[in-house]
């Protein structure tokens, strides 16, 4: 739903083990400044994790090619050391959680709808 103009917005869900959640918080408080440095190089911007009830881990950001980032994140030496810490925290995660994550489908977006109406507004009058 977006624009060659706007930046793609990726939203993801993960499950992190309840037994493992105090200690999943510990190692997100903070993160190691050069994986916060690879994430950013990345292209990855405006992200977000967001922690529901029994784990549920919500996750957002924004970037201009998504794949690019996914491709500079899985040649890190970095990112690679942090995924695979990460890694055992998840129910039912095959690989690298920043590689397998499945995005989920944006339905709605105040800023485009409103963007829409307008431009259609002025289209006519």
């Amino acid at each position: 739903m977006t624009s060659p103009s706007q930046p793609q917005r990726v939203c993801f869900q993960l499950q992190v083990k309840p037994e493992m959640l105090d200690e999943y918080l510990r190692r997100h408080s903070p993160v190691w400044p050069e994986m916060l440095a690879e994430i950013a190089a990345s292209g990855r911007r405006n992200y977000s994790l967001f922690l529901g009830e029994g784990g549920r881990l919500t996750g957002y950001y924004e970037t201009d090619d998504d794949e690019a980032a996914k491709a500079y994140l899985a040649a890190s030496e970095v990112a690679s050391r942090w995924e695979a810490e990460m890694a055992p925290f998840f129910v039912g995660l095959e690989g690298r959680p920043d590689q397998a994550a499945t995005p989920l489908t944006e339905i709605f977006n105040l800023h485009d709808q409103l963007a829409s109406a307008a431009l259609h507004e002025s289209d006519a009058s």
